[in-house]
């Protein structure tokens, strides 16, 4: 799977990730056709920085922007997974407020986008996001039994909830530098602590991600997070053959008796990381 991460208004790949300051210069937002979705609402916007980008949905403070060639369908299918993510219980109460707190402080947003040029954006200073395909977007996956197309919804809502969130509260356990308890623990997957990518991993290894334009700080940390917590929680669970090349504990079982470290620090309680998979229906 192709990482795309993009961090400080840089894009790498496609993936995107900027930090931002303030929205006081937005509007009031207007209600659009949302379909029946029971939850959420779609809403015309004017906020700075995504003229393009004609509508959007908040999820928790959360802004989701949308492109318009995308589908509603989807929007609102990226709404629900980031619902189920940060309000895993689904009791309508966000599990770790202190995870929300620093996502709410960074301003952390999201964009859905069809064609990659759509990325070419400017928003304020001190905005953190990530951004979301219509194409790779697949609503049914989970439905499916997991079979077929991945959702990477899946993916890149965690990536935004990791880098605006967990890295800021849990600095120690999951900073996107060396030492921290989440670098630590990727320095065993990967056979060693390699900066820049190795011309060949140990043959142990098991996170083996090689794409040169993914740095060992704020990229591989955040995609070595990403696979441990979905494996765990059973979305990588039939793919093997699709993501081996990357990623080789791809159920929990693999994790729990392999990746000693990150089953650790993902199922400490204090973190409050999810335990069920969302299926995009948020049912609170």
């Amino acid at each position: 799977m192709a990482n795309k991460i993009l961090l400080f208004g840089v894009i790498l790949s496609g993936v995107l990730i900027m930090a931002s300051c303030d929205k006081n210069n937005t509007t009031p937002s207007e209600p659009i056709d949302s379909g029946n979705d029971p939850n959420f609402k779609i809403v015309a916007h004017s906020d700075n920085g995504f003229s393009s980008f004609n509508r959007k949905v908040v999820v928790f403070g959360i802004d989701i922007y949308a492109g318009t060639a995308i589908e509603d369908a989807k929007l609102l299918h990226a709404s629900n997974v980031l619902a189920q993510y940060l309000d895993n219980d689904e009791d309508g109460i966000v599990d770790n407020p202190l995870v929300m707190d620093k996502m709410l402080e960074n301003k952390a947003f999201m964009v859905m986008w069809k064609n990659e040029n759509e990325l070419n954006i400017a928003p304020p200073n001190g905005r953190e996001g990530q951004d979301l395909g219509n194409d790779e977007t697949h609503p049914n996956f989970v439905s499916n039994g997991k079979i077929g197309e991945f959702d990477a919804t899946l993916e890149e809502v965690l990536h935004l909830i990791n880098n605006a969130g967990h890295s800021y509260a849990y600095p120690q356990a999951f900073g996107q530098n060396i030492g921290s308890d989440l670098a630590n623990a990727m320095d065993l997957a990967r056979g060693g602590r390699f900066i820049t990518i190795p011309a060949a991993y140990p043959t142990d290894a098991w996170f083996t991600y090689d794409d040169e334009t993914c740095d060992y700080e704020s990229c591989q940390t955040i995609e070595y997070l990403y696979w441990a917590l979905t494996s765990i929680l059973g979305a990588q669970e039939n793919r093997i053959n699709e993501i081996d090349n990357e990623w080789k504990l791809n159920t929990r079982q693999k994790v729990e008796e392999t990746d000693l470290a990150i089953f650790s620090l993902l199922t400490n309680p204090l973190y409050k990381m999810p335990t069920v998979l969302p299926d995009g229906t948020y049912r609170h």
